[in-house]
């Protein structure tokens, strides 16, 4: 068996150039050849060469590369095109279609049988098939890349038009003020954030306010929510914090329970909504009432996420059972809770009355905030000016001398002052003796 020349293959630079040019990476490369990439780097490098059934499958990749760069074709057809044609089994060429092929088409790397050498070049049925073969797949083959082509074609023309279509509907949002791009934003959610502020507290009047003080909060803060990628999360998730504000219970306004809902669905689901506790509340509004996926719920609700599945199992639970107990079926949840609160006669927070609302809150705390800095410093400065200015210790308490006798008024002696009066008489001079001088 003789062994076909080696396959020519590009310099190192030149290999890196045409995969780069294509926008692969070398572990891209190594799986359509089936290597490592460790071998592409080393090819690239020139620190190694591929040899073999390798080198033929790099050769071809590589020519493939370089027929399609200027055809525009995407990188991923090209390198299932080239993979396909560069799969590693040894291919042992038939002695008809070796005949019947001219010696420039032989396929490099493949094995000739000797005796197809011998054979006369007169053609034979067999040999007509393997042509007639070999023609259908070039043929199938180009086909393949038209259809590749055209594909391209048109995923780029989508790709151009979408891209025009986003520049189109994001020019009038540039063009659009804080005020209008607000206004817009509470248009579009206020009407389901007190829809779903309603079944997290079943009052009505405390989820309009829940839903109008999120949205003075979010007009407050219009810089930061205007960048922000999910503003309508953001203001759902302030609404749905103050709704369940544990506070609200000490309200004489709340202590007394709403009316509940007229139809029989909405009120056993909000009956068995309001026995649960807040937090899988929320949990079963968010996930099954709003859509979020489980991380999005958990991450709102400030839980793990095995944390708000556990929370969503029980909620689930409860809620199944109390819709049995009513005698309404539990399957349909989600619609359940997307039309709770919509017969309801809810009043949605105007835009131009909330950001009113806001500015006049804004303006409140800060003249507040303003009296309670000149009470601290008025209360500092008097306090500077009476405090005294040098140190005065305070006076020890008086203490009991004992020997002295208590001052009296005239009147008789007692035995003990007698005895002391004529004990002084007998003295030679008046005062202490150590004072009498004596003689020597």
């Amino acid at each position: 068996m003789s062994q076909s020349p080696a396959v020519p293959l590009p310099n190192p630079k030149e290999r890196r150039r045409l995969r780069e040019a294509r926008s692969l990476t070398q572990a891209e490369v190594a799986a359509r050849i089936g290597v490592s990439r460790e071998t592409v780097r080393a090819w690239e490098s020139g620190r190694t060469h591929p040899r073999g059934q390798r080198r033929v499958a790099y050769a071809r990749f590589l020519a493939g590369l370089e027929e399609e760069r200027g055809a525009g074709v995407p990188a991923a057809e090209v390198s299932a095109g080239a993979s396909a044609q560069a799969r590693p089994e040894a291919r042992v060429v038939r002695p008809e279609a070796q005949a019947a092929r001219p010696k420039d088409q032989t396929p490099p790397g493949a094995c000739v049988r000797p005796e197809a050498r011998e054979r006369s070049s007169a053609p034979t049925p067999a040999q007509v098939q393997a042509e007639a073969e070999a023609r259908a797949e070039e043929r199938a083959r180009a086909r393949d890349l038209a259809e590749a082509r055209a594909k391209a074609g048109a995923e780029a023309k989508a790709g151009a038009e979408a891209e025009a279509g986003a520049a189109a509907s994001a020019a009038p949002e540039e063009s659009l003020t804080a005020e209008a791009a607000f206004d817009a934003l509470c248009a579009r959610t206020a009407p389901a954030l007190v829809r779903q502020a309603y079944a997290l507290t079943g009052r009505r009047a405390l989820a309009q306010e829940s839903v109008e003080r999120a949205f003075q909060l979010a007009w407050q803060r219009w810089p930061e929510v205007a960048v922000d990628r999910d503003p309508a999360g953001w203001v759902r998730a302030a609404a749905h914090e103050y709704a369940l504000s544990p506070w609200h219970r000490f309200r004489p306004a709340h202590r007394a329970p709403d009316v509940p809902p007229a139809d029989k669905t909405q009120r056993a689901l909000l009956a068995a909504l309001l026995d649960l506790p807040p937090a899988q509340r929320r949990t079963l509004l968010l996930y099954d009432g709003v859509g979020l996926g489980l991380p999005e719920t958990a991450a709102e609700t400030e839980a793990s996420t095995p944390a708000a599945a556990g929370r969503l199992l029980h909620a689930r639970e409860a809620v199944a059972d109390h819709l049995r107990a009513a005698d309404e079926p539990p399957e349909v949840l989600h619609e359940h809770l997307g039309a709770l609160g919509g017969t309801e006669r809810l009043q949605v927070p105007r835009p131009a009355r909330v950001r009113i609302g806001s500015e006049r809150r804004a303006r409140l705390w800060t003249r507040v905030a303003i009296a309670f800095t000149a009470l601290i410093i008025g209360a500092t400065a008097l306090t500077v000016r009476t405090a005294p200015t040098r140190y005065e210790p305070p006076q020890s308490p008086g203490r009991a001398i004992s020997g002295v006798p208590p001052r009296m008024g005239p009147g008789p002696l007692s035995y003990e002052d007698e005895v002391l009066r004529e004990k002084l008489r007998k003295e030679p001079a008046r005062g202490p003796a150590r004072l009498v001088p004596t003689a020597e």
